[in-house]
C-alpha cells in the first residue's frame, strides 16, 4: 500500500497562453538583447513565440525562465536540511588558456563573451568560484538541456543497484509494447550507451523530422497542427519503427533513448519521474531548491532534455558523484555504478565527428561522456553550453550554464573553449 502522506509534492503548471501566437511565423526574425525579454508592464511589448522559445536570441532570457513558457512538473526538494556548500573563493579571472582560434584568453574574458548565465567551480568540496551573469540569480532554475540525460542516468543507476532493472535484459522485457517498434531486440544497456540501431531523423528545429516532432509531442513547443502527429512522448516513441543498424553495432547520439529509459523507470516502480527524481536523488542529496521537468500534455516528463535546477544544486549533483555517491550521510548512488560509468568495458562506442576534436580518446557510457580512458573524468553536456565536468582524481567539478546561439556554426569553437577553460582551472588548482 502506498503511503500518500510521504509521497513527494508534485505540481504541474499549464503552458501559458501566448497572445498573438497564431500570428507568429516560424520564420519570425530574431531580436537581440533586452528586446527578447517579454515585459508584462508594457502591454503590446514583444511576445516570445512558443515555437521558438528555445532558440537564440530568445534563449538569453528563456533558459532561466522555462517554467513560464511551457508545462512543467516539480521535483520536490523535501523537508530535510540543505547540504551546505562551504566556500573558499579564489580569483580565477586571470587564469589563461589556449583558445580554438590559436589565441589565448583569460577565464574572465571567456565568461564575458561565451553567453554565460552561471558558472561554479568546486575543489575539495568547497566552492572556489561562483558567478552569476545575464540576470541569473542563485534561486533561479536554469535548463540543463541534455544534461538531463545524465541526471536520468544517475537515477536509473540507483534503481539498477536496487535490483529493479537489469541493463543486460531487453528493453521489451520491461516495455512489451516496444515489440512493435525498432527497439525490438535492443538491450537496456544499448539505450544507456546510445547504441540502439533505431533510425531517428535529426533536426531539432527542422519541421517533419523525427526529432522536431518528438519535441513537439514532449511539450517543448506546439507542433505543426498535423492531425497525424503524435500527441505525447509515448506515441512519438511508438512511431519509431525503422531500424538502420544492428543494436550494439555503433554509437549514435539520439534523444528518444533516454525517454525509453524514463518509461522503464516508471514501469518498474509504478511512480512518475518527478516523484522518482525527488525521492531517489533530490531529497536525499540535500538540494536547496525544487527542480522541475518539462512535461507533455499527458503529464509525462521529458527525461532527455527537460530538467531544470539552480546552479548550486547542479553543483551538489556533481559533488555527489565526486563522493562516490555518498552525500548528506547517505549512500545515494552505488559506487559500483559510478566506477562502471567511468570505466566502460569496451570503447566500441567512441565518439566521433565534432565531439572527437574535444574528446579524442573519449567515449559515451551510461548517459555520460567520458573524457579519456586514462583520466576517466566525465561530463554531462547539454545544448546551448550546459556543462557539468566531474574529475574525481582531482576532486574537482565545474558547472557552466549558458545560452549559446544554436543552431550555430560557432558551436564547435564554443565547446573547445569551454573544455579548455575548465581544464585550465582544474590544472591551476592541482596541488592546492
Amino acid at each position: 500500500m502506498v503511503d500518500k502522506q510521504n509521497l513527494p509534492k508534485m505540481s504541474v503548471t499549464a503552458a501559458p497562453i501566448v497572445p498573438g501566437l497564431a500570428m507568429q511565423s516560424k520564420a519570425a526574425p530574431p531580436m537581440a538583447g533586452a528586446a527578447c525579454q517579454p515585459d508584462p508592464m508594457r502591454p503590446g511589448a514583444f511576445v516570445i513565440p512558443q515555437s521558438h522559445w528555445a532558440m537564440s536570441p530568445h534563449s538569453r532570457w528563456t533558459y532561466s525562465h522555462v517554467r513560464e513558457l511551457t508545462r512543467t512538473a516539480s521535483i520536490w526538494r523535501g523537508p530535510g536540511p540543505v547540504l551546505p556548500l562551504p566556500q573558499r573563493l579564489t580569483d580565477i579571472d586571470r587564469i589563461e588558456f589556449a583558445t580554438s582560434s590559436d589565441g589565448r584568453s583569460t577565464i574572465r574574458g571567456f565568461l564575458d563573451r561565451d553567453c554565460t548565465d552561471g558558472f561554479l567551480v568546486l575543489h575539495r568540496g568547497h566552492i572556489v568560484a561562483e558567478k552569476y551573469m545575464n540576470g541569473m540569480e542563485p534561486h533561479m532554475q536554469h535548463t540543463g538541456m541534455s544534461v538531463s540525460k545524465s541526471v536520468t542516468g544517475t537515477v536509473f543507476g540507483i534503481l539498477v543497484h536496487k535490483g529493479l532493472i537489469d541493463p543486460g535484459r531487453l528493453a521489451t522485457d520491461y516495455l512489451p509494447e516496444l515489440e512493435a517498434t525498432a527497439y525490438r531486440g535492443a538491450k537496456v544497456q544499448h539505450l544507456l550507451d546510445m547504441a540502439a540501431g533505431v533510425k531517428v531523423t535529426m533536426g531539432w528545429y527542422t519541421p517533419n523530422t523525427d526529432e522536431y516532432t518528438f519535441y513537439a509531442a514532449a511539450g517543448f513547443w506546439p507542433g505543426d497542427g498535423n492531425p497525424d502527429d503524435p500527441i505525447n512522448t509515448w506515441q512519438a516513441i511508438l512511431r519509431l519503427t525503422d531500424q538502420e543498424a544492428p543494436h550494439g553495432a555503433r554509437w549514435k547520439y539520439r534523444d528518444p533513448e533516454n525517454d525509453v529509459l524514463g518509461f522503464i523507470m516508471q514501469r518498474v516502480t509504478g511512480r512518475r519521474l518527478p516523484e522518482l527524481y525527488s525521492s531517489e536523488l533530490w531529497r536525499p542529496m540535500g538540494a536547496e531548491e525544487d527542480a522541475y521537468l518539462i512535461v507533455d500534455q499527458s503529464g509525462q516528463a521529458n527525461a532527455d532534455g527537460g530538467f531544470n535546477a539552480t546552479l548550486r544544486d547542479y553543483a551538489r549533483f556533481a559533488l555527489l558523484h565526486l563522493r562516490d555517491g555518498n552525500l548528506n550521510g547517505k549512500q545515494i548512488i552505488s559506487p559500483k555504478w559510478i566506477e562502471e560509468t567511468r570505466s566502460p568495458n569496451s570503447y566500441l562506442f567512441k565518439i566521433f565527428g565534432t565531439e572527437r576534436r574535444h574528446l579524442p580518446n573519449g567515449a559515451y557510457h551510461n548517459t555520460f561522456w567520458i573524457e579519456d580512458a586514462e583520466r576517466r573524468a566525465y561530463w554531462a553536456i547539454g545544448s546551448g553550453g550546459q556543462t557539468i565536468y566531474i574529475d574525481p582524481e582531482a576532486d574537482f567539478a565545474a558547472v557552466k550554464l549558458s545560452h549559446w546561439p544554436e543552431p550555430s556554426n560557432q558551436t564547435e569553437d564554443f565547446w573547445f573553449d569551454a573544455m579548455a577553460a575548465i581544464r585550465a582551472i582544474r590544472d591551476a588548482f592541482a596541488g592546492r
